[in-house]
């Protein structure tokens, strides 16, 4: 029995994992089982200890691979050997005794205010359909903090113009609905005539189009963003996720309810959301040390 395969259909289809949480999955599963079969060309993922998986982790940090990202792969294993006990495969899980490398807490990147001001009050992007439709995808994801996949697979019921709120087709499937101001229901309005009359009669469910009319994909919203990020920052990441930390963090340091940016957000747990809170501490701080005539 491919026990691999199993366990990926079961992320797909019994835990509704998102395609790149499978794939992410199983890329890191092959190279587990690459490992094993270096160490001893006849085992099995479900006959490995504590031992080879301490041998891979050894490997991985003397390759240079982050705490961060060897702890990744560690959750992988993890998953699948409970996946294993679950399907009677094995009897004891090798991850259990394993512990991962360390790591520093790093902060989530976002975009100060000014900045996100700057891009959406000062730059051009265009009257047409590719630059409206650009705009509105920068703007949605700073002003609800939605996922890349979940903008992508908005359809076009989702956004209600009346109610001024869009769906959103979360992880677990799991839906939540997220309010929107009147000056981002003007925009939409916008790219929805600039959309309508470039595609006539195309019949398309999905919000969000390419120049073809096509659904959109990761990594041309990735390139959107990214472009028009690089106008007015310099941090090192520029992605729709730093839109989405953007949005949390700039929520927070207006005195929002942690609670609420949760629900708003997604997450399943609110220690997800906390991360955002060390942000608005270190800006405080940042504000003390400027005003303070002490500090």
């Amino acid at each position: 029995m491919n026990y691999q395969e199993s366990f990926l259909r079961y992320l797909q289809y019994e835990k509704r994992s998102s395609p790149n949480t499978v794939q992410s999955y199983g890329i890191d599963l092959n190279q587990f089982t690459r490992y094993c079969r270096s160490v001893n060309k006849n085992l099995q993922l479900d006959k490995v200890d504590s031992k080879i998986v301490r041998g891979w982790v050894v490997q991985l940090m003397e390759e240079g691979l982050a705490p961060r990202s060897v702890n990744r792969k560690l959750t992988t294993l993890k998953t699948f050997y409970r996946f294993l006990i679950r399907e009677g495969a094995v009897t004891k899980n090798p991850m259990d005794v394993v512990l991962g490398p360390k790591q520093k807490t790093k902060l989530p990147e976002f975009v100060e205010q000014a900045h996100i001001d700057k891009l959406l009050d000062q730059y051009d992007f265009g009257e047409d359909f590719s630059g409206t439709r650009n705009r509105l995808l920068i703007e949605i994801f700073y002003n609800t903090g939605i996922r890349r996949e979940e903008l992508i697979g908005l359809s076009d019921h989702d956004v209600d113009i009346d109610r001024m709120t869009i769906k959103v087709l979360g992880k677990r499937n799991k839906e939540r609905m997220i309010p929107f101001t009147k000056e981002l229901r003007m925009n939409i309005e916008k790219y929805r005539k600039y959309r309508n009359e470039s595609f006539p009669g195309l019949v398309n469910p999905f919000f969000f189009l390419t120049d073809k009319g096509n659904k959109m994909y990761g990594k041309l919203v990735y390139l959107i963003v990214k472009k028009h990020l690089e106008f007015v920052t310099t941090i090192e990441k520029k992605s729709p996720h730093v839109l989405r930390h953007t949005f949390a963090t700039h929520l927070l340091n207006s005195g929002a309810d942690l609670n609420a940016v949760k629900e708003l957000l997604g997450h399943a747990n609110l220690s997800a959301t906390q991360i955002y809170t060390h942000n608005t501490f270190e800006k405080l701080k940042q504000v003390y040390k400027q005003a303070h005539p002490r500090a």
